[in-house]
């Protein structure tokens, strides 16, 4: 993890987890991200190609994470609600690239949920997220 400042929690006898924590402490001031989806802060989708709409997300919750003063490595949870299973493991390498570059080395205890639609019919993946930001 890069600075992540809460504490991971791993049984020591599990396998390890990849791109994800099983389990976050935290202590500090709570901020709830709703779920983003792949438009930008205009409300307009830029693209209909899942990473692309993938980034565009997590870019969001990094906007919204950042009105609170926090960034990625605040993050404890995070759910995606993805409209497509084999899309998204058919392009794993692809999301994995996507996320590192916005979001870094920090992996919060994560939720993976397909879903038959979203609200918004061109979203292919939504993403809610709590951080804990350290109380200085």
């Amino acid at each position: 993890m890069d600075t992540f400042p809460n504490q991971l929690l791993h049984p020591a006898h599990w396998k390890a987890a990849k791109g994800y924590a099983n389990g976050v402490l935290g202590e500090g001031r709570t901020a709830y991200v709703a779920g983003q989806i792949g438009w930008t802060g205009e409300q307009v989708f830029e693209t209909d190609d899942f990473v692309g709409q993938v980034r565009q997300a997590l870019m969001n919750v990094v906007d919204v994470l950042a009105e609170a003063g926090a960034g990625p490595e605040h993050m404890t949870r995070m759910t995606w609600y993805i409209t497509d299973k084999k899309e998204y493991l058919d392009r794993l390498s692809e999301v994995g690239e996507a996320y590192r570059a916005v979001m870094g080395k920090n992996f919060p205890a994560m939720t993976m949920v397909q879903v038959a639609a979203l609200i918004e019919d061109r979203a292919k993946v939504e993403i809610e997220v709590t951080a804990v930001v350290p109380v200085r």
